[in-house]
Formats: structure tokens, C-alpha cells, sequence
């Protein structure tokens, strides 16, 4: 299975990359916004594709036409302003759903905030409150797709070393969790069917990542 990840050059997006390189039967093809990114990339034995997401949606569906599985793990950032949260978060979401189904892709996964409910919404911080809705709307898409898709809920990410370990429901309680465990939850996620159509928020916790995934069945 060959994986397009979205925002590869991101910190959760480098984690899953190596780890997809490292998983037999599993090949990354990393979406990056700059050639001096590449080196990296190219060292793990990755495909590399130059794609920027405020392109249009046939430049995007180029890197995809050859994979067989899309993750989206691209985020605006925390400096930057709403016109980026709206043009990445959002736009650029939507249109790597519409660049996938184009195409013929049917698998994706996507990288979404802990909740992303209507309530979230209204009840987030003025400065984080553009971010709930952009995730919001994007997932909204993704369900309404077609895709068979997955959508993650993390905590709040961390740095951290990852200890393998997570809480995973579709309700839990708000916490943190390390970036290198989101991404082998992707990881997990792409190689377990039973996750499509599904949707659900990861934290920290004390259950092995495949048997969290596992026990959604």
C-alpha cells in the first residue's frame, strides 16, 4: 500500500512517514511544500511530491494518482491567522478529499482537532474558535464524501517521547498525547479496514496502540 501523507514535513507527518517506511507492504510518498525538505524524506527511501495546499485541486490530485491511501496531518499552525486556518485547515482539506475521490483513491485518513462538535465551536476561545470551525466543516466533508475515511480526534499534542500507549474511544476524557503516538495510531488505522467509517478521540493512556484500535471492532 502506497500512503500520500499530507503536511509530511509536520511533526506528526515526519513521525508517520518513518514509521510507514519501516512497516512491510507499506511505501510513503511525502507531500512537502519546499524542495530543501526533500533531503529528509528521500533518506528514509520515501516518494517525495512538491505540492503546495493552496494549489488547486488537479495539482494535488497528481500526487495521488498513483497511491492508495491518503492521510491528511497538514495544519496551519498555531502563529498564523485566520485567512491561513481557512485556506489550510479548511480549503486545503477539502480539496485533498476532492483531489483523492478524482483520483480513484478510496482510503483516507484525517488528523482532526479533540472535538470538532457544533458546541466546540461556540464555546472555544475567540483565538481558537476559526480552528474548531475550519476542522468542523472539513470533517463534515469527509463524512459526506464517499471516501472510505477515518477521522482521529487528538488531545493536546505533544512532544513528548511516545510511550505506544493510548486511550481511544469516541468519547474520552480531554488529555494530552505525543505526536509519535498519533501517528502510529494512523499507522494502525491504515493497515486495520475495521476503522473506516469510524471516528474517534486519542489521548494518552495505558492501552497498546493495535489493541486500542482493536477493541473499536
Amino acid at each position: 500500500m502506497k500512503v500520500l501523507v499530507v503536511g509530511a514535513n509536520g511533526q506528526i507527518g515526519k513521525h508517520l512517514v518513518q514509521f510507514i517506511q519501516d512497516h512491510d507492504g507499506l511505501q510513503a510518498k511525502a507531500m512537502i511544500r519546499k524542495q530543501e525538505q526533500a533531503s529528509y524524506f528521500e533518506d528514509l527511501g520515501a516518494e517525495v511530491a512538491l505540492v503546495d495546499l493552496e494549489d488547486d485541486i488537479e495539482t494535488i490530485q497528481k500526487a495521488a494518482n498513483d497511491v492508495d491511501a491518503v492521510v491528511f496531518t497538514a495544519g496551519s499552525g498555531p502563529h498564523t491567522g485566520k485567512d491561513k486556518t481557512i485556506m489550510i485547515d479548511l480549503d486545503g482539506a477539502v480539496k485533498t478529499i476532492e483531489a483523492t475521490k478524482a483520483a480513484g483513491v478510496k482510503r483516507f485518513v484525517m488528523i482532526s482537532s479533540f472535538d470538532t462538535s457544533r458546541e466546540a465551536i461556540q464555546e472555544a476561545p475567540e483565538s481558537f474558535s476559526p480552528y474548531v470551525a475550519a476542522k468542523h466543516y472539513a470533517d463534515v466533508w469527509l463524512r459526506d464524501s464517499g471516501l472510505d475515511y477515518t477521522i482521529i480526534h487528538p488531545g493536546r499534542l505533544t512532544n513528548d517521547e511516545g510511550t505506544g500507549k493510548v486511550s481511544l474511544a469516541e468519547q474520552t476524557k480531554p488529555d494530552q498525547v505525543a505526536r509519535e503516538d498519533i501517528a502510529r495510531v494512523i499507522l494502525s488505522s491504515l493497515v486495520h479496514d475495521s476503522t473506516i467509517g469510524q471516528e474517534f478521540q486519542v489521548v494518552q493512556g495505558d492501552q497498546e496502540v493495535d489493541q486500542a484500535i482493536q477493541s473499536l471492532n
